[in-house]
């Protein structure tokens, strides 16, 4: 299980390290092309309830954490359901990667 720390101003999102390779190819081509956009996902329930929303933009600090050494296989098919998804309605939904 990886690691999405976004402006440091909550604790990280956890994702496993698959979804987070693929996350972070998405993610880094949006912000590549100053293209902000929001994005979605439940928190872990044990510390929060419901489901929270932040906006990505560039100039805030992203870091990725992966627990394993090994670079993760890329699906390109995955990176561009996720793109689709994402330019279609302008949220990132976590919960809907899969």
């Amino acid at each position: 299980m990886g690691n999405l720390e976004y402006n440091s101003s909550r604790p990280p999102i956890q994702v496993d390290d698959i979804t987070l390779a693929h996350l972070k190819v998405v993610i880094g081509t949006k912000l590549r092309r100053q293209e902000s956009f929001m994005m979605t996902w439940l928190p872990d329930q044990s510390v929060q309830s419901g489901r929270l929303t932040t906006w990505m933009h560039p100039a805030i600090p992203l870091i990725f954490s992966f627990d394993s050494t090994a670079m993760p296989v890329i699906d390109p098919k995955r990176i561009e359901h996720m793109m689709e998804l994402l330019n279609a309605r302008g949220d990132l939904v976590l919960d809907q990667m899969s």
